[in-house]
């Protein structure tokens, strides 16, 4: 798993196995950045079920101007950690161990917000599309 493009371009990112933590292949990876490509420079992007955040990765490596990275699982959040330490991301970032649901109650506003949510989260999408203030979503990609 490495940042495709951008800043970072090359970089391998750490990866843990099991059923917590996946990761988004690279080829689904690259084809919706290259549907996003020209809506991330300067924006705000919020990598929810974040795993080891490579699309938040990618999306810093690109330009963006933050990413707040959420992932209910503690082994994701200690690899999306050292991901961003190895990208040299860590000031441009937030990261939280925390339910998805909480972090969309918060007043923060997002211009791009990425959702690969684990097996058992898939009505998490259809509740994001109904209740989200409208604005709030920039860009709504189902994977």
């Amino acid at each position: 798993m490495r940042v495709i493009s951008g800043g970072a371009r090359g970089r391998k990112l750490k990866e843990v196995g099991g059923v917590d933590v996946r990761s988004t292949s690279d080829m689904v990876k690259e084809s919706v950045f290259n549907i996003v490509q020209f809506d991330i420079e300067g924006r705000r992007v919020l990598d929810l079920f974040a795993g080891t955040g490579q699309m938040g990765h990618e999306a810093l490596s690109r330009g963006a101007k933050s990413c707040v990275f959420v992932d209910p699982s503690p082994a994701a959040v200690r690899l999306i950690y050292e991901n961003l330490k190895l990208c040299g991301f860590s000031d441009l970032t937030s990261v939280h161990k925390r339910d998805a649901f909480k972090i969309l109650e918060g007043d923060t506003a997002f211009n791009l917000i990425f959702v690969n949510p684990h097996c058992n989260h898939y009505t998490f999408i259809e509740t994001v599309a109904r209740d989200a203030p409208h604005g709030r979503l920039f860009h709504a990609l189902r994977l």
